[in-house]
């Protein structure tokens, strides 16, 4: 029977019940009760003879304000849009370095980038599969599980697990197991009032929690708003909405390539022609026998379902789209039969249209779920990790689902014999973690019909240095090259599976930025990769972002600044832009360059709105005129 409680008495209860080292395991992103785990952590942080380990992934937590131009712009827009969301204490300790000797936070998957400078999150980390997560945090003796739920009028016995069934819906069988041999085991529930009530395998009884707070949480949830998608990302999206099969299988990610992704298909869909005349632009001939034999360029007559550890907003859209539509069953003889076409339409009425483990988004994203009808929601099904992740356990079930399926993932650097790299530097420092990505690049492998379709930006640009994302080597990889599969970057797509090494070096090259290429090819030949005679074919020698910028302005329709829609305002959306620019640019040794420039800025009258939104309306003192030049440098030099 759970015990309904407030947050103060629930700690005393878990504090009275479990032993002295208490091991908590918390949902990945969204789902954690900060306002439980910060009351635990704070009582524990005084009692030196107890213990806690925290078992976790993806803790959430507002971007730095940095100083300068940056703060100015951030301060406001946090304030607005995170408004009162709680911040994990221990969140601050390991920034910080500082937490309490009795108290470690392991985690499987950081927030991307945030956590490159602590120690004691870099020593913690916990190298998983996504897959594995459940199975790893039972086996370092898990014995306390806490987690936000959403609560409906109309189910009172009832809670669902919302945004993270993910591990939890796995860890259950195993709790049970632990619980009949004589362990005690707590679970904790928070309702917050803003979380969507998800139906289906998110659902579980009101008892499956032993401790209730019956404080129900309205706190801001956190979310990820949408940022820019670029030109780079767009052709990226552009190239892979190719590969996407009607009738089949969709994955994607978080991200502004996924955005562009989404964008893409929502063009395919809803203006073919524009679509078309822009691939014509691009000119597709290299990859046109691909395209016909694994994807398509016509609007989707069947749909797709999206099969997705993350249930991102850019799969909503494609749903309320009608492009995410395709529907699956949960027995093996239904599945036949809709794989058939001989499913009666009553019966197809009932299928699902998305399987989803956590999700993660705007604010837009969360208040579309909440307002749904239940009927709809019914096709959206969250649920445990496994299933998604992993094609044993009901295999024919899941390939009879997943046809033709396109695992799409983003990584930052590949090397030219076909590594990817996306979870961490050369140096041994995590960036974020391998989560799913390497599951779903084996089942694009394991199953018939499917591909891995890793997306990258071929070259990037900070301080106003441009490098390659294409290197000869790197020393870590995430996904190994004999699972080397297709690559896209904004040049184009190289398939790279079954691929002897010359034949893959060369399909990356013709890919790469030409400002690289030249050096990237005698790398390879003086290792003897590459044949000495060896020249790229011409097609691929202006490989520039002059020129996809050129395709662009040509098409401007197709490429949307905030495909999924923004929360900036237009003002916010200008003076990002600029703060982009300028960072890009700035460098010790263009500072001259910048300062001439600065000194041509345009007349304060110019962007009056602007400046008010930045302060620097009226510059007090040398610095503040500074900002004001360099901001009006930026705002001119990014006009449009």
């Amino acid at each position: 029977m759970v015990q309904l409680c407030s947050i103060e008495q629930a700690v005393d209860d878990v504090l009275a019940r479990l032993p002295t080292h208490i091991h908590m395991g918390l949902p990945l992103g969204l789902g954690k009760p900060n306002r439980f785990v910060n009351a635990l952590y704070q009582r524990i942080a005084q009692l030196p003879d107890r213990q806690l380990t925290i078992y976790t992934a993806l803790c959430l937590g507002r971007p730095a304000l940095g100083d300068g131009l940056q703060k100015r712009f951030l301060e406001p827009f946090i304030e607005r849009v995170f408004g009162d969301y709680p911040e994990l204490d221990f969140l601050a300790g390991l920034h910080q370095d500082n937490l309490p000797a009795n108290i470690h936070v392991q985690q499987f998957f950081m927030q991307p980038g945030s956590l490159l400078h602590s120690e004691s999150a870099q020593q913690d980390y916990v190298s998983s599969n996504y897959s594995h997560a459940a199975r790893d945090i039972y086996a370092a003796g898990l014995n306390l599980v806490a987690q936000l739920v959403a609560s409906h009028a109309e189910h009172p016995d009832r809670l669902s697990l919302s945004c993270n069934p993910d591990i939890t819906l796995d860890l259950l069988p195993m709790i049970a197991k632990r619980r009949a041999s004589g362990e005690t085991v707590l679970l904790v529930g928070q309702v917050h009032n803003d979380l969507p009530y998800m139906p289906g395998d998110a659902e579980v009884g009101i008892d499956t929690f032993d401790l209730l707070i019956d404080a129900k949480d309205s706190s801001t949830l956190f979310s990820t708003p949408n940022m820019p998608v670029g030109f780079q990302d767009h052709f990226i999206g552009l190239h892979a909405s190719t590969l996407v099969r009607d009738g089949g299988t969709l994955q994607i990610g978080i991200g502004a390539m996924g955005d562009a992704l989404t964008a893409a298909l929502l063009a395919r869909q809803g203006d073919n022609g524009g679509y078309k005349a822009l691939l014509a632009d691009v000119n597709l001939s290299q990859w046109a026998q691909l395209i016909e034999r694994e994807g398509g360029v016509e609007p989707f007559a069947k749909g797709l379902y999206g099969c997705s550890e993350m249930f991102v907003n850019g799969l909503l859209v494609l749903a309320d789209a009608g492009i995410v539509r395709r529907k699956v069953y949960p027995d093996v003889a239904t599945q036949q039969q809709a794989n058939a076409g001989t499913l009666d339409e009553v019966a197809q009425t009932d299928g699902l249209s998305v399987h989803g483990g956590f999700f993660l988004g705007p604010r837009s994203f969360y208040e579309r779920l909440r307002e749904l009808p239940q009927s709809k929601r019914l096709e959206f099904n969250m649920t445990r990790i496994s299933y998604i992740n992993e094609l044993y356990g009901q295999e024919e079930l899941k390939r009879l689902q997943r046809l033709d399926a396109r695992f799409i993932n983003t990584v930052f650097t590949m090397t030219l014999l076909g590594a990817g790299v996306a979870d961490q530097l050369e140096d041994g420092r995590v960036l974020s973690g391998v989560g799913g990505q390497y599951n779903f690049v084996a089942q694009g492998h394991a199953l018939e019909g499917a591909r891995s379709v890793l997306l990258l930006r071929s070259w990037r640009e900070a301080g106003g240095e441009v490098s390659s994302n294409i290197v000869w080597g790197y020393g870590h990889c995430t996904i190994p090259r004999h699972l080397r599969d297709i690559v896209v970057t904004e040049y184009g797509i190289a398939d790279l599976r079954g691929k002897t090494d010359a034949a893959v070096i060369e399909a990356l090259l013709n890919i790469s930025d030409s400002r690289f290429q030249a050096g990237l090819i005698a790398q390879a030949q003086s290792v003897g990769k590459l044949p000495k005679n060896f020249r790229i074919d011409p097609r691929f020698t202006d490989n520039s972002p002059q020129r996809l910028q050129g395709i662009g302005a040509r098409h401007p329709n197709l490429f949307p600044e905030y495909p999924l829609g923004c929360d900036f305002t237009e003002v916010e959306r200008d003076v990002l832009r600029a703060l982009n620019w300028l960072k890009s640019k700035f460098k010790l040794t263009e500072i001259l360059e910048l300062g001439k420039a600065a000194l041509d800025a345009p007349e304060p009258s110019s962007f009056p709105e602007h400046l008010e939104r930045m302060q620097l309306t009226s510059p007090d003192g040398l610095k503040e005129d500074l900002f004001q030049r360099l901001l009006l440098t930026g705002l001119k030099a990014t006009a449009q």
